[in-house]
Order: structure tokens, then sequence, then C-alpha cells
């Protein structure tokens, strides 16, 4: 007969749960800081899901979420390797500046042309930045999170540079890159726009992110390189032992997730923007990434909805000010979701603490009892000759 679970085993063993609970936390502490500041709990959280429950604000959550959804892949992929990519904003950045110049050295090629080659300009961009830190790693052992950091620097300020080139730079007054031509952008058709009653930037970039999420969903689960790559993030030392070469799946997972992030960012600038500004600090795009690739669980399915979760809080949460709430309410409540998504932790170790204790509770008691039996035969054949005797 089975013994029913325990709250401890049940929350740890179900990480879905973790996650709706991290949520609900989530939403609870937006709500105790919304009752400090004497701001209506229900007029604000109200206004928060109407923003985004209409078809209009339904097209500007899946425009917000497209490029998480790239750079949560960028992140989740590269974690599969026991890689942490902190660096997915500078290949964010790379990859968006990549599809620019391309987008306006080319611009006068038609856009069935053009914009396949923004597309691979920036994924390329994106997975050398990506491959550069990877070498400084497996050749030289320098530590990935902290050349990632230094590089996403290097990327913001190298950015700025390109966007003040002549033949880059707009003519005009404005700092920041020309603007990309129509041949160059991923928008939906105006007449489309107006008669579905969508968001002005709705664009078909989110069929580009649901394509590379099933390959990615692909790669990891049905090929040899998915299988080697996950070897090597379970346990780089046993891949070695096995024949994985550990240093070609860490620039081979590095480069992809690069490309994926360098992708987004080509994604943003052809669908949402349309230009480059010259930055006056980071965008956030590849540490959004990291939230979304851990509210998902790093599962490509995963990301997808946590892309989607994280847009509508982006999008709902710049309406706020409607209705007197601070537009920061959202910060609060995706640090608070991340903060118990990270301490879940906690109870799988608890759960994991409460198996081994039974485990060897269990084992004991199997032990004691085979001991015992041994030694029933032994005290019966002594008592049966004590008796003859």
């Amino acid at each position: 007969m089975k013994k029913k679970k325990s709250f401890i085993e049940i929350l740890s063993s179900v990480r879905f749960l973790h996650i709706l609970l991290a949520i609900l936390a989530g939403f609870l502490f937006g709500a105790f800081f919304l009752l400090i500041m004497g701001i209506s709990v229900g007029d604000a959280y109200g206004k928060l899901i109407d923003s985004v429950t209409t078809v209009k604000g339904l097209s500007y959550v899946v425009v917000y979420a497209t490029p998480y959804i790239l750079t949560g892949l960028s992140v989740a992929f590269s974690f599969k390797t026991g890689v942490f990519n902190i660096g997915a904003e500078g290949q964010f950045v790379m990859g968006s500046m990549g599809a620019a110049v391309t987008g306006i050295l080319l611009k006068n090629l038609p856009a069935p042309l053009l914009i396949p080659l923004c597309f691979l300009a920036a994924m390329l961009a994106g997975a050398v930045w990506g491959i550069i830190v990877g070498v400084l790693k497996t050749k030289w052992g320098i530590n990935e999170v902290l050349a990632m950091i230094m590089f996403n620097w290097i990327a913001f300020f190298l950015s700025n540079y390109i966007a003040g080139i002549p033949g880059i730079k707009n003519t005009g007054s404005a700092e920041a890159t020309q603007t990309l031509s129509d041949n160059a952008r991923t928008l939906l058709p105006p007449q489309m726009i107006a008669d579905l009653g969508l968001a002005p930037t709705a664009n078909w970039g989110i069929l580009v992110a649901l394509t590379a999420m099933i390959l990615i969903w692909f790669i990891i689960q049905k090929t040899t390189l998915g299988y080697e790559l996950k070897a090597v993030g379970s346990n780089r030392f046993a891949a070695e032992y096995g024949g994985i070469g550990v240093n070609r799946s860490i620039l081979t997972a590095l480069a992809i997730s690069g490309a994926l992030a360098g992708l987004g960012g080509a994604l943003h600038l052809m669908g949402m923007g349309s230009r480059i500004s010259i930055f006056s600090a980071q965008e956030g795009y590849g540490f959004g990434g990291i939230v979304v690739a851990l509210i998902g669980c790093s599962n490509p399915f995963g990301v997808l909805a946590a892309g989607l979760f994280y847009g509508a809080l982006t999008f709902g949460g710049s309406r706020l000010n409607l209705v007197g709430a601070p537009t920061q309410l959202t910060s609060v409540i995706i640090g608070t979701v991340v903060f118990f998504i990270a301490i879940s932790v906690v109870f799988e170790r608890l759960g994991g603490i409460g198996k081994r204790k039974k485990a060897f509770t269990e084992t004991a008691v199997k032990k004691e009892a085979e001991q015992s039996d041994s030694k029933t035969p032994q005290n019966s054949t002594h008592n049966k000759q004590g008796g003859d005797a």
C-alpha cells in the first residue's frame, strides 16, 4: 500500500507547482506594496488584466514577448551544458546592430532577400560574441560569467560607436542609426493591422520565435548533439570519460545560444523598433531572458509561456500609471517571482532529505528483519536438541 506523500514531498516533486506558487507570491507582494501606498489593489490589477485581454492588448503582448522568448531560449539552451549565459544581453545588442548595418547598407535589396540576410547577420554576430567567451573559457579557463559581463559592456559601447559611423548614423539630429527601409521590416500589412485592430507594431516575428522554439526542442530531445550537450551539463567529467568532447560541446552551445539572442535582437529591431539609438543604459532584454528561462524551467515550451507572461507584465505594467499605480510594480512582481523560484531548491533538498531518510529507515528495518530471520532457525534447532537430551 502506497503511503500518502507529505506536503514537502509534493512541493519537491512538482516543479510546475513551484512556478505557480512563485507567481502567486509575486502578485501578493505587489498587492502588499499597493496597500502600503494607499492604491486600490483591485483597480491596479484590474487595469493590468484589462490592458492585455483585448485584441489590441494581446497583439502588444506578443510583440513585447517575442524578443524575450528568443533570449529566454538562448539562456535555457546554454543551461543544458551547465554554462550560465549571462551574456545574452551583449549578444542581443550585437545581433540587433548586425541586422541594422545589413539592413542599412543593403536597403535596396528586395524584402524576400534582405530580411533573411538581416537574420543571418544578427545570428552570426550573436554567435561570434558567444564563441569568443567560449574560447576564453575552454582555452584559458577564464570564468564565463565574468567574461560575459565584461562583453556585455563591450557590446554596449561598440554599438554606440557603430551607430555614430557616417553612413550608418542618422543624417538628422537624432542620435541613432538610420531608419530601416520597409524592405527590412517584419511588420504585418497595414490593412491587416487596421482590419483586425492590432497594435501598430504587430509583426510576424513571433512565427520565427515559434520556429526557433520547436527547433531547439528537437535538438535537445531528438538529436545526438542534444544528448551530448545534456550529458556535459549533467556531469562534464563523466561526459568526457564517455568520449564526448566537452570543450567542443561548450563552444557549440554558446554559439547556438548567442545566435538565438542575436536573432532576438534582429526581431526586436525589425518588428518593434526600426533604428538603434545610442544607448544611455543597458536595454535589459538579455537579463529579461534569464528570468524567462528560470520561469520556464529551461524548457523550450515553458520558455514560450514564460515569455508571454513576461511580455504581458511588461506591457500591462506600462498602463498602471493610468490608475495612479507605479509602473515599477511589475518589477516588484517579477523580482519576487524570481526570488521564490530561486529558493525553491530548498523544498527540493528538503524533499530529497526526506526521501533519503525514508530509504535509510526502510533499509535498516529490512536488514534487522533479515538478521532476525537468520537467527530463528538456529534457535529452533538448539531448542530441539535440548528437548531430545
